[in-house]
């Protein structure tokens, strides 16, 4: 099965560029290109993408809230954010409405088929130069945070060793080979953290983990 992609980008020339390079690689199908997100619900209802590249720059509504309702419809549908930008404010502020990974657009020739084929694989790409951005921020962000409740969301002993390799950065791929199990067994703890902790986003897995002390 290729890995179904929807385009939102307002340059139409880039759009276009970007359309030809995806269609170069015999895994991806290009089901969707748009101009603006104001009508992003329906446009991905009727396209049904795995994977989401979105310009963080876009008329009518940021990518970023866009990014928010397509998470709170679709929280399966991975995003890679792009911009032309290393905004701090900006990264975080994806990172935290559910997207999965973010890449500069100077970076979209050599970098894009790589980044979301990493997505498919549990990975949240990024250049170096924003993860360490984010891990600023979120070194920032955590110490003044307090697990008030205690909750531990009632995670399995299993969730708990999954979560954990999820916040040292392991892929699903390198979660199956760490823990000596499935790679679809994997999935299927992921699937129950997300739903267990009400998050839609490896990052927001990460977050969250880390403000609450979970693992």
């Amino acid at each position: 099965m290729p890995i179904r992609i929807a385009i939102f980008d307002d340059n139409n020339i880039l759009r276009d560029s970007i359309g030809m390079l995806l269609k170069t690689e015999k895994e991806f199908e290009v089901v969707g290109s748009f101009a603006h997100v104001l009508d992003c619900l329906e446009d991905l209802a009727a396209c049904k993408p795995d994977v989401v590249l979105m310009d963080i720059e876009m008329p009518g509504m940021s990518g970023i809230d866009a990014v928010k309702l397509i998470k709170q419809a679709q929280p399966a549908v991975q995003i890679l954010m792009q911009t032309v930008f290393e905004d701090d404010e900006r990264v975080f502020d994806s990172i935290c409405a559910g997207a999965s990974g973010y890449i500069l657009k100077d970076q979209l020739s050599s970098k894009l088929i790589g980044f979301i084929k990493e997505l498919q694989f549990g990975g949240s790409p990024m250049s170096p130069a924003i993860a360490r951005k984010v891990l600023t921020k979120m070194q920032e962000v955590v110490p003044a945070l307090k697990n008030e409740t205690g909750n531990d969301y009632r995670l399995s002993a299993r969730e708990k060793e999954v979560l954990a390799c999820i916040v040292n950065g392991l892929s699903h791929k390198m979660i199956a080979d760490e823990l000596d199990i499935g790679y679809e067994t994997v999935r299927s703890h992921v699937k129950k953290i997300y739903e267990k902790l009400h998050v839609v986003s490896i990052s927001q897995v990460v977050f969250k983990a880390m403000k609450e002390k979970l693992v």
